[in-house]
């Protein structure tokens, strides 16, 4: 909240923070922490800005991701992957995420990755972000020191695989914005220890070309999921896909390929090579892939017991951000899925600076832990899973909304919103073509017509 008459005045204070990764959404916090005048150091692990943005050819040693002593890659990155937000949608508030007359840029309103790293190194050096990051520096362990209520950063300089030096310091807080599509996360499937065919996990995806005159099977139906059976369909043998939820409620054969099943989950495989479906059907398969999604991961972060993830829930978090316990001097952004996430990072942190200035005012404690449990509460009344705690899909207008008003800032633009919610229809009615079809010319201008205004003022 703002600062009110009802609360004590505190003096405005500058904090030294540490912010754990350097991609969307450490840069807009990195840059948000420095407007609000406190001193800023960025931790990224890699040799330059971008995060799960910065596309590697590269995978792990382990295509399944399960091995703990496996080599491990950042980003999840396909080659041929663009978003599936248009571009004025995606882009920071006040950074818009416009095409440049640039021949080596890629116009398109929904962009292949490439464009949106240009994008984010565009932003960065424009609020000269750069000069507050540590590359090749990975963070080993945050931990908290009561008595001091400060926190304690070991960190390490690495080269390649080579570590080099190791630094002790101390920060008034810190920022989690290490991502969260680097580990794993994987299908339960019985039998799978007898099944002799192979596994991979979509993060280890990066083309078809492994799957060539193949029998996949490819759990899951998120865009992604289906973006990669498409591409596999093209040189696959046969391509059957398992979900729990079929978007037009027809399995079976689609009619669009002669090579793509569409299948209820699966219920156990066999040391025969069979895969045995919920309905029955039983398919002799070579590969499974897991297009599950992700696990998020802190294994730097010692709380003493006062933050967990337990089956995907990071809590106990006020607003997906503080732990009250330790609001607020650690803090996370970008833990909430399904939403456009460029924009909600930038009023998240833009909060968290306010906050941590005292410039905003956070409930107490006790208020902070009650809102905590009412919403575990209200999840758990309508059956929600715990592994869905963070996706705000309905609620994302009215989580943004409610950030902005903690700022002071406008409300989440209407355009921006309906743009969101025209490509979620267009998705559904033309899965493999709605990248490439925009009709709602209107909700582009009226982006352009904010984007103008901004500059002006």
């Amino acid at each position: 909240m703002l600062r009110s008459p009802g609360h004590a005045p505190q003096p405005i204070v500058s904090r030294h923070v540490a912010v754990i990764g350097a991609g969307a959404a450490g840069l807009v916090t990195a840059r948000e922490l420095r407007c609000e005048g406190h001193s800023v150091v960025v931790f990224e692990r890699g040799d330059q800005v971008g995060g799960t943005w910065v596309y590697t050819p590269n995978v792990e040693s382990d295509p399944i991701g399960l091995e703990p002593t496996r080599t491990t890659v950042h980003s999840s990155l396909y080659d041929s992957l663009r978003t599936n937000i248009p571009r004025e949608a995606m882009g920071f508030r006040d950074y818009p995420f416009i095409p440049k007359d640039d021949p080596d840029r890629d116009p398109r309103r929904f962009p292949g990755h490439r464009e949106v790293l240009k994008y984010l190194q565009d932003f960065t050096r424009e609020f000269r972000i750069d000069e507050l990051v540590r590359f090749e520096t990975e963070v080993v362990r945050v931990r908290f020191m009561e008595e001091e209520e400060k926190w304690k950063i070991k960190s390490k300089e690495r080269s390649g695989t080579e570590m080099g030096l190791e630094l002790d310091e101390i920060f008034d807080a810190v920022v989690v914005c290490n991502g969260h599509f680097t580990e794993p996360r994987v299908a339960y499937i019985p039998g799978i220890n007898e099944w002799p065919g192979k596994q991979m996990h979509s993060h280890n995806y990066r083309d078809s070309e492994p799957f060539r005159d193949q029998v996949v099977v490819l759990i899951g139906n998120s865009v992604s999921a289906l973006d990669i059976s498409w591409e596999v369909a093209g040189v696959a043998k046969e391509i059957h896909i398992a979900a729990r939820t079929v978007i037009d409620g027809t399995f079976g054969k689609q009619p669009a390929y002669d090579n793509m099943w569409l299948h209820p989950m699966i219920k156990d495989v066999c040391e025969d090579g069979s895969v045995n479906f919920l309905d029955g059907s039983i398919v002799l398969a070579n590969i499974i892939l897991h297009c599950t999604g992700y696990k998020y991961h802190f294994p730097f972060l010692e709380t003493n017991g006062i933050v967990t993830v337990d089956d995907n829930r990071v809590g106990p978090l006020y607003k997906h951000i503080f732990p009250p316990a330790l609001a607020p001097r650690l803090s996370f952004v970008g833990l909430p899925w399904k939403a456009i996430p460029f924009p909600m990072f930038e009023l998240q942190s833009k909060w968290i600076g306010g906050v941590l200035s005292n410039r905003f005012t956070l409930p107490s404690q006790e208020e902070m832990m009650g809102d905590v449990e009412a919403f575990y509460l209200s999840l758990e009344t309508f059956g929600t899973p715990k592994r869905y705690t963070h996706c705000l899909g309905d609620n994302l207008v009215e989580y943004n909304n409610w950030l902005a008003s903690q700022c002071g800032c406008p409300a989440f633009e209407d355009w921006r919103m309906q743009m969101f919610l025209v490509t979620i229809k267009s998705t559904l009615a033309h899965l493999e073509s709605y990248r490439d079809k925009w009709e709602a010319q209107h909700l582009v201008l009226q982006a352009y017509e904010d984007f103008i205004k901004h500059t002006s003022e």
